[in-house]
């Protein structure tokens, strides 16, 4: 990935800041995003500093924000030519039947709406120009009902329709792909596992849930020439668990 330049958002720390780790450890220049600037820096300072990384600070969905991080990063180190779109918030948990619509909204606009504004925005800043790849982060929640945070799987289910529509849209030039994770040991998904790790492991035909790294690898590979023939899919990342378990 030496020839690189990807910006992953909502990299602070977690699943992003693991891809962003994979993809400087084979090369990249990598921009990093997330609403706190003291996060950034940390993580930007261990991926090996302004050389190789830089973290802007501020909010998905805020349009001003996208424009300025893709600027910021083409200034810095030449036009994009990955986009890891790793933003996403889940403020509810329950039954739909109860679920306060505005934060129904919240959630569209930034796991839904701002996907899309940071594609546009990317394609701006030379992704459209330099043949390069994008991947959406989406969730099993996605791919099959999952309780209590029914309308976060909604628009995770959405995004990876998206997925598909863009790479249709975006092809022969872009490829365009998803990976849907289940459980992954992140402070984001902290509510789904802890204080009861071992019990919801065993509901993995795997037994063990998710670590960051797990996802990080598959990214960086859908973003490799090992990809090239491979647009609009989205890859389950479960430890088996869709196939005999139930979907938190």
């Amino acid at each position: 990935m030496a020839d690189q330049v990807a910006v992953v958002t909502g990299a602070s720390r977690g699943i992003g800041f693991a891809i962003a780790q994979r993809f400087v450890a084979q090369g990249a220049k990598v921009a990093i995003t997330g609403r706190d600037a003291d996060a950034l820096a940390a993580a930007v300072k261990e991926l090996g500093g302004p050389d190789v990384a830089v973290g802007l600070a501020g909010k998905g969905d805020d349009a001003a924000h996208r424009a300025a991080v893709i600027d910021a990063v083409r200034d810095r180190f030449g036009p994009i030519t990955t986009l890891v779109n790793n933003i996403g918030i889940n403020p509810a948990y329950g039954p739909l039947a109860t679920l306060d619509l505005n934060a129904a909204r919240k959630m569209a606009e930034v796991n839904l709406i701002g996907t899309l504004g940071w594609v546009q925005e990317a394609l701006r800043g030379g992704l459209a120009g330099t043949g390069g790849s994008i991947v959406n982060i989406s969730s099993v929640s996605g791919v099959r009902p999952a309780p209590g945070i029914a309308f976060y799987g909604t628009t995770k289910a959405a995004l990876i329709h998206l997925t598909e529509e863009l790479a249709v849209e975006l092809a022969p030039t872009i490829r365009v792909n998803a990976v849907a994770p289940a459980v992954v040991k992140t402070r984001f998904a902290s509510a789904l596992f802890e204080g009861r790790e071992e019990q919801v492991s065993a509901t993995y035909p795997l037994k063990r849930l998710g670590v960051p790294e797990d996802v990080a690898g598959t990214v960086a590979f859908l973003c490799s020439p090992d990809a090239a023939w491979i647009t609009g899919q989205t890859i389950v990342i479960d430890g088996g668990v869709t196939l005999t378990g139930v979907v938190e």
